[in-house]
């Protein structure tokens, strides 16, 4: 039996859009199967004292240079849009509600919201460019977007993001092989190792 990893993230991090595009090739090479975790990567850095890594000047500068190596290196685009980082509540929701009743539609949905926000760097503060996004992937937007006000979607999300702080996530993306947590893209050589083992 294929061994499986955990991917937690949240659609606001460029660093787990990155391991996002990587990720289908990584799982052909490794035959190894996944289990997708939409998080809220602000509730996660709240509860962890924790804080995105662009608010702090020095950090952030570094940090958009070495993922535009990444992004180089891979033949991915990487943009931002306005306002960087955003608040990806609503978009999370939606994720983790896809996974929960129509999950053969949650693929194409990450695929459509990640492109859009950093392959594009488009505005998805803005419902009107989240509805484009959505239609231009072959989605109903009010249908999807509904998700998110749905209570047992809301809830689900909140457990999703407790988890993680209960098992010691602190930053997006993060992978787990049994009990083994990887932080970061650049670590995904030894998720490969360790589901290898």
């Amino acid at each position: 039996m294929a061994r499986q990893l955990e991917f937690w993230f949240d659609l606001g991090s460029p660093a787990a859009y990155l391991a996002w595009k990587r990720l289908p090739k990584f799982l052909a090479r490794t035959g190894a199967t996944v289990v997708y975790k939409p998080m809220l990567l602000g509730g996660v850095f709240k509860a962890q004292g924790n804080v995105s890594p662009v608010t702090i000047p020095a950090k952030g500068k570094w940090l958009f240079g070495d993922l535009a190596r990444y992004a180089r290196r891979d033949g991915v685009p990487l943009g931002y849009p306005p306002e960087f980082p955003i608040n990806t509540l609503a978009l999370m929701r939606v994720a983790i509600g896809l996974l929960m009743r129509k999950p053969e539609r949650f693929v194409p949905y990450v695929d459509a919201m990640f492109d859009a926000l950093f392959g594009q760097a488009r505005d998805l503060r803005d419902e009107k460019v989240v509805a484009e996004a959505l239609s231009a992937a072959g989605f109903d937007p009010a249908e999807i977007m509904a998700l998110a006000a749905d209570p047992e979607v809301k809830q689900a999300l909140i457990r999703n993001t407790e988890e993680a702080v209960s098992r010691g996530v602190f930053g997006a993306p993060t992978f787990f092989v049994g009990d083994e947590m990887f932080w970061g893209q650049d670590r995904m050589d030894f998720v490969a190792e360790a589901l290898a083992v």
